[in-house]
């Protein structure tokens, strides 16, 4: 799992890192240094010494051997037991030995058959190393902490600039490209991202203005023809001398018109920006339910379907009646122009609509898609006008489960109360 973490706290990680990384090498470097100039400066001390001594000795055999508390002389003969084991077969050279439970260095020099050895306690020595690993341990926790210090004070100077420019795009409206953001900024690369930004918005700004005139033009010019047809077809609806196969034919043209009006406004609804018409009037469930029935029956002419309509809530819904009115054509429509026989049953209750129809069903194989926007299902399959569906009820915060089986039928349940995530689209097959 990735962690994610902001990029202040990253910057000042990765220098608390590099500088941990760096002063660990560093005191790597002096440690190793150290015991090297520690060991060189014993064996030169203890060289001389034991050539003074040896120097002496040739003068006279009796004086004594160099001695205090932290060192000893001594001069083995060959084949002599009195000396400790441990000295009797030292080469010439430095060495370290453990002796009496004691630990020292000890200088071998070879005079004759005689072999002049002088030891040296390394206890000080390696109280002198303790305390230098001591001092090295806290010199790199000490540039660790002021690397991270560094690290946090630099990294808000390098994000001060991106957050003033984050701060001024979030101030910004889409449509306002009256001063140029680069202006604030230096030309490095937070100026390079405020001018892309700034070129974004010209681009922005011009397509919002294409989008608000052809919104504008459709909703002038779409909705004027459309009301001359609805009240054109009222008047040929109105003569009492029509014939029945061409009243038949007003109504169906009546029909077209107001759907039609009822499509264009819905999608110039979901076309907006701001959703609050979406949700500015109250809509009965039941009372749009029946009068979209009613407009759909002519689906049903010529067919043995039974509809059944249970009314079990009188829901009212802080949303535009249009909206609704589209969604509920759409799932009726569908019931209706894809089941030969049997029955459609329709619920209404406190939480939704179902919608059970005996109809073809869907394809398990295009279940999953029907809510796409470009899918088109075969002949004979469900889910036209799904699409639109979707995007109504993602604005209104509705959800939809759909369970069918093909050649048996299919249930639809729109749901009214939201999730805390959203509306969803659920997807099945019958049990």
């Amino acid at each position: 799992m990735k962690i994610r973490i902001s990029l202040r706290y990253r910057v000042t990680l990765t220098f608390a890192l590099l500088g941990m990384g760096v002063s660990l090498g560093l005191a790597g470097a002096l440690y190793v240094l150290a015991v090297d100039m520690e060991e060189r400066l014993t064996t030169e001390t203890l060289s001389v010494e034991l050539e003074d001594y040896i120097v002496r000795y040739k003068v006279d055999p009796k004086t004594p051997p160099p001695a205090s508390t932290t060192m000893r002389t001594y001069v083995i003969a060959p084949g002599e037991k009195g000396a400790p084991a441990v000295l009797r077969d030292l080469d010439t050279g430095l060495h370290q030995v453990q002796l009496e439970g004691g630990s020292y260095y000890a200088e071998v020099q070879r005079y004759g058959e005689l072999n002049f050895i002088v030891l040296y306690d390394d206890k000080q020595i390696r109280h002198r190393k303790y305390q230098f690993k001591i001092f090295l341990g806290i010199g790199v926790w000490v540039m660790t902490f002021l690397s991270a210090v560094l690290g946090f004070w630099l990294a808000r100077r390098v994000i001060l600039p991106v957050k003033e420019l984050a701060a001024s795009v979030a101030n910004l409206q889409p449509e306002d490209c009256s001063r140029p953001l680069a202006d604030d900024f230096l030309r490095d690369e937070v100026g390079i991202l405020a001018r892309k930004f700034d070129d974004y918005r010209q681009r922005l700004g011009a397509f919002i203005e294409r989008e608000q005139t052809f919104t504008a033009d459709v909703s002038h010019e779409l909705r004027t023809p459309l009301a001359v047809i609805e009240g054109a077809t009222e008047i040929l609806l109105g003569d009492p001398g029509l014939g029945d196969t061409r009243r038949s034919r007003v109504e169906r043209i009546a029909r077209a018109a107001r759907e039609m009006s009822e499509l264009v406004t819905t999608l110039l609804l979901l076309a907006r920006e701001d959703k609050g018409d979406v949700s500015k009037s109250g809509c009965a469930v039941a009372e749009l339910l029946q009068q979209v029935l009613e407009g759909h029956q002519h689906l049903l002419r010529h067919k043995s379907v039974e509809v059944k309509l249970d009314i079990q809530a009188q829901t009212t819904l802080s949303v535009e009646c249009t909206l609704l009115r589209v969604v509920l054509a759409n799932l009726i429509r569908n019931a209706f122009y894809y089941t030969e026989q049997g029955q459609v049953s329709i619920c209404l209750d406190e939480e939704g609509i179902s919608i059970k129809d005996t109809g073809i069903g869907i394809p398990k194989k295009n279940i999953q898609r029907i809510f796409d926007r470009h899918y088109t299902g075969p002949a004979g399959s469900e889910g036209i006008g799904l699409s639109l569906v979707k995007r109504i009820c993602r604005c209104c915060g509705w959800n939809i489960e759909i369970a069918s089986h093909e050649g048996q039928g299919t249930i639809i349940r729109l749901l009214f109360l939201p999730t805390p995530t959203g509306s969803e689209f659920t997807t099945g097959e019958l049990p």
